[in-house]
């Protein structure tokens, strides 16, 4: 199926099909190409490749076929012109920023982002000439009040980490056209399986496909997707000389994962519920956070912007950090690590492991207390999970 294809056919056919091309070989499988280097047919060709008067490979830094595949596909699924793969979400997120920014811009970032994130954007980012102001996700008018002349950029990830919060993608996209900023998105915790930013006004989508994309917990990976300008020549123009490069096998483990993604975030969606509804029952638990709960703040909205309402839950516990940790160390089925979007489900502390490296206050200000536990939902029998939990808040 030829890139040019891709918009003509469904999702499901897109995760399976978009961005091969068959050598002569006539694989059915995607090959992967371990190759560091490509050679050309003549100096001229080399030359007009390396000039870029005519496409193809030259160096896996930049220009790789598995690569390519990965990053047609993913793009064709999240309905962008184009993608740039990378080694890392971090390095994504990195990617995007030295490509479209420039000393003495300005970012406004949702404050509940990954704690890696904040503290790229306000330690590192910030030596270079870049400054970060940090707003409430959903406090829109905080957003309005922390935009300045010099803002280029709105970040968010929606739903947040840890605590599960749902942006209004309508106002987003309405704050950032009125004062002419990038809209870039984190789409990790839906995937393109359950939520398009792009379709809804986002100028660019953000993925660690560490994470569901992946879904098996093997590889470490990120991408950008967006248009051809400003993603394929100024994203793509800084892997190309930085190397946040994406390796040829890892693409090819993320494609076999893409394959699969709609039918497991459904089931990621359907064991969140069941475990979220589960969880708000439970004595010892005091608050549970989860898109698909009535509860939730966001739950209307997140039915009208999402298909489904993801796999992460965090709930609170009576206690503290001991009381949290308690619950932790008292699992034995599900794992302890705080990487996400497994098959397996996985549980963390966020306040002493994703967010640890914020300050108390800062934490304090997120929402992100001691008692605060997160779990990435898997795809085993709910009622397992629960056992699983219930012997580990001390119950029989």
């Amino acid at each position: 199926m030829s890139h040019s294809d891709d918009r003509n056919y469904g999702f499901d056919t897109l995760a399976v099909r978009a961005g091969q091309r068959r050598t002569d070989e006539q694989e059915q499988s995607e090959p992967i190409f371990l190759s560091s280097s490509f050679t050309f047919a003549s100096a001229s060709q080399a030359a007009a490749r390396f000039s870029g008067e005519e496409p193809g490979n030259i160096y896996s830094r930049f220009t790789n076929p598995t690569v390519r595949t990965f990053e047609e596909r993913l793009a064709a699924m999240e309905g962008g012109e184009c993608s740039v793969a990378t080694a890392s979400g971090m390095s994504a997120i990195l990617a995007t920023c030295m490509g479209l920014l420039n000393a003495g811009d300005h970012i406004v970032s949702s404050s509940g982002v990954f704690g890696t994130t904040v503290n790229l954007f306000s330690k590192i980012l910030s030596r270079f000439g870049l400054e970060t102001s940090f707003v409430p996700l959903t406090d829109y008018a905080a957003w309005e009040r922390a935009i300045r002349p010099e803002t280029r950029m709105l970040y968010l990830e929606t739903p947040s980490n840890p605590l599960t919060e749902v942006a209004d993608m309508e106002q987003m996209t309405a704050l950032a056209r009125a004062h002419d900023c990038l809209l870039v998105v984190d789409n990790c915790f839906c995937t393109p399986a359950l939520q398009k930013p792009l379709a809804q006004g986002a100028d660019i989508v953000i993925h660690s496909a560490t994470k569901y994309l992946d879904g098996q917990g093997r590889c470490v990976g990120g991408a950008v997707v967006g248009d051809r300008q400003r993603v394929g020549e100024e994203v793509f123009g800084f892997l190309r000389t930085a190397g946040p490069t994406m390796s040829a096998f890892n693409a090819w483990v993320f494609l076999k994962g893409l394959e699969t993604l709609q039918l497991r975030m459904r089931a990621h969606s359907e064991n969140a519920m069941a475990l979220a509804d589960w969880l708000q029952h439970q004595p010892g638990v005091r608050r549970v956070n989860y898109p698909g709960l009535q509860s939730h703040p966001q739950h209307a909205l997140a039915g009208r912007q999402q298909t489904a309402y993801g796999g992460i839950v965090s709930f609170e516990v009576d206690g503290g950090r001991a009381e949290a940790w308690r619950v932790i160390d008292g699992v034995r089925l599900i794992s302890i690590t705080a990487n996400l979007g497994d098959l397996k489900t996985t549980i963390t502390h966020p306040a002493s492991t994703t967010h640890g490296r914020l300050s108390d206050q800062e934490r304090r200000d997120y929402g992100i207390g001691e008692n605060l536990i997160r779990l990435s939902v898997g795809i085993e029998d709910v009622a397992d999970l629960q056992m699983d939990l219930e012997q580990a808040f001390g119950r029989p």
